[in-house]
């Protein structure tokens, strides 16, 4: 009989087939991480004479020149801090006053101008030095630190802004010098972590990555930008020579994070919550993107990383600070800078919305 044959074999290929794979397991979801508030979003601003800011200017002829900054075009400004540079830090200890310059500041750095943003709640800083006054950051620190330091904080008391130090020695920096100089200014407006008083806020200016002004970065990160007894707020990590894109910013942003143990001696991790990196939105004799096109920015295509960047040996809370631009107005004695009719409300004002840049700027994190 036929039956009891196909039976058989029906048993022999179920007790001798090879049996179904067991399914995979599911992969896991990818990790998120939870995008950190922006806090800094600000432009270093060189006035409409290429940073010298050697003029009185009228507050309605400021305006036509700078209303983007204010105004993103909903009425809200576009920047939360905006730092007048430069002081000349020589001019500045000898109290010089002459055809630009009253008692060491630019003639331009006025109180209206700094009420001008401030009303706005806008913050204001002044920056000191610059690759321009390397020379004059030597020779004044050589002369009188100390001196230097109290007088950059009388500026600071008199003005009602913050300061910051562009020291841009690249080689055997006077680093004592600084010391005092640091330590005199703390004397008078001591380290603020509320951020209430706009003259408590010291920043730092330090290179794009690691490579350069390496011995200034290795004593800032190691003992003034430290989380646990902070000196200074936090430090600038500068643009590069040129305009550079999302993915090289990011690397040398990267090189402040991790440090640089093969160094002898090493430069230390900086807390990501310590530093901003510096974009371009003037360059040239055209239009950056940064400045007029918030959606194929820098900033825009850099906000990931600078919002979730982790700290790696120092720090406690990832992404960094923010952004700041560079620069306002007339940075340059070639290009079009900032000005009618290329101003930045598309770029950097575009990118104040998106990013939900809360002004005025608040107590920043600390760790």
């Amino acid at each position: 009989m036929r039956r009891p044959v196909l039976l058989s074999t029906l048993l022999l290929i179920l007790a001798t087939g090879t049996p179904a794979a067991a399914a995979p397991p599911p992969a896991p979801a990818p990790v998120t991480l939870a995008a950190t508030p922006v806090q800094v979003y600000g432009a270093w601003h060189c006035g409409n004479d290429f940073c010298t800011w050697g003029t009185v200017r009228t507050i309605a002829e400021f305006d036509s020149q700078n209303h983007w900054l204010i105004d993103r075009g909903d009425g809200r400004p576009s920047v939360n801090l905006v730092v007048l540079s430069f002081v000349n830090p020589l001019a500045l200890l000898h109290q010089t006053t002459d055809a630009t310059t009253l008692d060491g500041v630019p003639t331009g750095m006025t109180s209206e101008v700094v009420n001008y943003f401030t009303a706005r709640g806008v913050r204001v800083m002044l920056s000191i030095g610059g690759i321009t006054y390397t020379d004059d950051w030597e020779a004044a620190l050589a002369e009188n630190a100390t001196l230097l330091g109290q007088r950059a904080a009388a500026v600071a008391t008199r003005l009602g802004v913050g300061i910051e130090i562009d020291y841009e020695q690249n080689t055997d920096p006077n680093l004592t010098g600084l010391q005092a100089f640091i330590d005199a200014y703390r004397a008078v407006h001591p380290y603020d972590a509320t951020g209430a008083r706009p003259q408590s806020r010291l920043t730092i200016d330090v290179a794009a990555g690691d490579r350069w002004l390496i011995d200034l970065n290795r004593k800032a990160t190691g003992d003034w930008l430290r989380t646990d007894a902070p000196v200074l707020d936090y430090a600038n990590a500068m643009v590069s020579a040129r305009p550079a894109s999302a993915s090289t910013s990011q690397a040398s942003w990267q090189e402040h994070v991790d440090g640089k143990p093969q160094y002898s001696p090493p430069v230390p991790p900086l807390a990501p919550a310590k530093f901003t990196g510096g974009v371009y939105i003037a360059y040239g004799g055209r239009p950056l993107p940064e400045c007029v096109d918030y959606a194929t920015s820098v900033q825009r295509a850099a906000a990931p990383y600078v919002q979730t960047v982790a700290p790696h040996g120092a720090g406690a809370t990832p992404g960094m600070l923010g952004f700041m631009f560079w620069a306002a107005e007339r940075p340059s004695t070639r290009g079009i800078g900032t000005v009618p009719p290329n101003t930045c409300e598309g770029g950097a004002g575009a990118g104040a919305t998106a990013l939900s840049v809360p002004v005025p700027m608040p107590a920043l994190r600390q760790s």
